[in-house]
């Protein structure tokens, strides 16, 4: 059971990414945790992180966005959902101010990139689709292993809906991509389950897609110690990391528990050779892995380039 908190927003709702991948877009946050409770989160180690099972939900992050829109001089051509949280939590009022968010920035002419492990409500569903030049979206989903699915992402969508939400995304001229994750080792990376994956995701369409393997921190640590029962999964996982040592990520410039590179490089050779016979390219993050990738995993869509006026647009600028 998830406790809501709700409160107010005291600062800004568009706020830089400092992940490379994002460095172009702002993003927003409609919540601090997530209902979720995906036992792999990064955002568990944050300082401003409300604990396990509790959300907080900034209810006055639209009449926030409207005043910070009003004072911009060149408004941004997109902004992306959501750093540290997910759009599509299954928490009704979580879901309401999403909806009226991405209608009015809809009405303002402004895109909207997401990635969410979510079920996406059937009329957001509908107001995305009409409005699919102006939307880039990301599904997370890394296994469809029902148990390993529940057990690491206890109150996402299942599998099968993501599946389902990937085909009506496609189908309605948004440009989709599949994300796979975190990759657990020795869990969701095996020749089956990525055999089965990949096949599914290419019946639906899907021809790109991004993948990282889990890197640690305490905190995700102790939250798989405290959630994962089953020590037929969590040994050997942990296992894995018994020889990793940290490194240093682009992304939020921090060090993690990472496999050794040539592990990385060995998963990464494996899935992108599964994903080739189902003719998905796949992506490998440089801000996840700057030791061995370049480039971006198109976290936050692709899009047209500003006019050369606009070309040096300062997106978090707040003059008249």
């Amino acid at each position: 059971m998830v406790t809501l908190i709700k409160a107010d927003r005291r600062s800004a709702v568009l706020t830089p990414s400092n992940l490379a991948c994002l460095s172009h877009m702002p993003t927003i946050n409609l919540t601090s945790g997530c209902a979720h409770g995906c036992l792999y989160c990064y955002t568990r180690s944050y300082s401003t992180h409300p604990g396990e099972d509790k959300v907080v939900l900034y209810g006055n992050t639209l009449e926030k966005l409207k005043n910070e829109l009003t004072r911009k001089r060149k408004k941004p051509q997109a902004v992306y959902f959501s750093p540290s949280s997910d759009l599509f939590q299954p928490v009704p009022e979580i879901l309401e101010l999403g909806y009226n968010i991405l209608e009015f920035l809809f009405s303002k002419g402004i895109g909207v990139a997401f990635l969410s492990k979510g079920r996406i409500p059937d009329k957001t569903m509908s107001l995305l689709l009409s409005h699919a030049d102006k939307v880039r979206a990301q599904v997370g989903i890394i296994t469809l292993d029902e148990d390993i699915q529940r057990m690491f992402e206890p109150n996402t969508a299942s599998s099968q809906v993501r599946i389902e939400q990937i085909a009506k995304l496609v189908a309605g001229g948004i440009a989709t991509e599949a994300r796979l994750d975190p990759i657990l080792p020795g869990l969701t990376d095996t020749h089956n389950a990525l055999r089965h994956l990949f096949s599914a995701l290419a019946k639906v369409g899907v021809k790109r897609a991004a993948a990282s393997v889990l890197f640690l921190r305490s905190s995700v640590i102790e939250s798989l110690r405290r959630n994962v029962r089953n020590m037929e999964v969590l040994q050997p996982l942990l296992g894995f990391y018994q020889d990793a040592k940290r490194m240093a990520i682009h992304a939020e410039h921090s060090s993690v528990i990472a496999l050794p590179r040539t592990k990385r490089e060995e998963i990464y050779l494996h899935i992108r050779q599964a994903a080739e016979k189902f003719g998905i390219e796949l992506a490998i993050c440089a801000c996840k892995n700057p030791d061995l990738a370049r480039g971006t995993c198109n976290i936050g869509g692709t899009w047209p380039k500003y006019p050369e006026s606009d070309s040096q647009l300062n997106l978090f600028d707040q003059g008249d």
